[in-house]
């Protein structure tokens, strides 16, 4: 039996306004990423790529990182009402993230989100430094460290549509296969050039806006919904 709709979200730049995976390499590689970053920005390299050498450059304890993320992280305003919202509503929520699962557990639990399941790359602290693994890679280009839009094909069966939330390059794939795309930043450039039909936002009040005129169209005619 399908559900109605599926919101898949990204989680840096969307949920937690500031890219917490940036903001931890910052502080804890001494800003040697960028160039790795900008290898990755130029689609040089994918981040399963850049992460592997990242995580080279890593000096920090597991307790050193997570103290800073509490003292810095952004969470989106609205998204606590939003979650509540969809909950209400008998939507579902799920978190699609290239970041890394460490911070996005200690920024959830932080607000009372830890029942929201959430999807990313592994890291694993040690006294030799941190390891990160791939678990939702796909094999078919190996760029992603996940795969969101392999996430997202895996759920279509399971639901009537699938809507997605984004800001950043790993959104693009996603973005191509959902039923509606909210899109920000990067993500809403990408979907201009591409012809990927999206809804601008700038926080998820806005989301949750346009989610109510959608459950209360009765046609749910999503393209008349959908505003360039």
């Amino acid at each position: 039996m399908t559900r109605p709709i599926l919101i898949l979200s990204d989680f840096d730049g969307t949920i937690c306004t500031m890219d917490m995976g940036n903001e931890v390499l910052n502080q804890f590689t001494r800003q040697e990423w960028r160039r790795i970053d900008a290898d990755y920005c130029a689609g040089k390299i994918g981040s399963r790529e850049a992460y592997g050498r990242m995580s080279a450059i890593f000096r920090g304890t597991r307790e050193e990182m997570l103290g800073y993320i509490h003292r810095h992280e952004r969470m989106d305003p609205h998204f606590f009402e939003f979650w509540r919202f969809c909950t209400h509503r008998g939507i579902d929520l799920k978190i699609t993230s290239d970041g890394l699962d460490f911070y996005i557990i200690e920024i959830l639990k932080k607000y009372g989100l830890k029942a929201i399941e959430f999807f990313a790359n592994k890291v694993s602290f040690s006294e030799e430094g941190l390891s990160i693994t791939f678990p939702l890679a796909s094999e078919d280009c190996g760029r992603c460290g996940t795969c969101k839009r392999h996430i997202l094909e895996g759920y279509r069966s399971s639901y009537e549509r699938i809507f997605y939330v984004g800001d950043g390059h790993s959104d693009v794939c996603a973005a191509r296969k959902a039923d509606l795309v909210f899109a920000k930043n990067v993500l809403y450039e990408k979907c201009q050039e591409g012809g990927i039909a999206c809804i601008p936002y700038e926080t998820f009040l806005d989301v949750q806006n346009h989610l109510e005129s959608i459950l209360s169209h009765r046609n749910d005619n999503l393209a008349g919904l959908i505003k360039s």
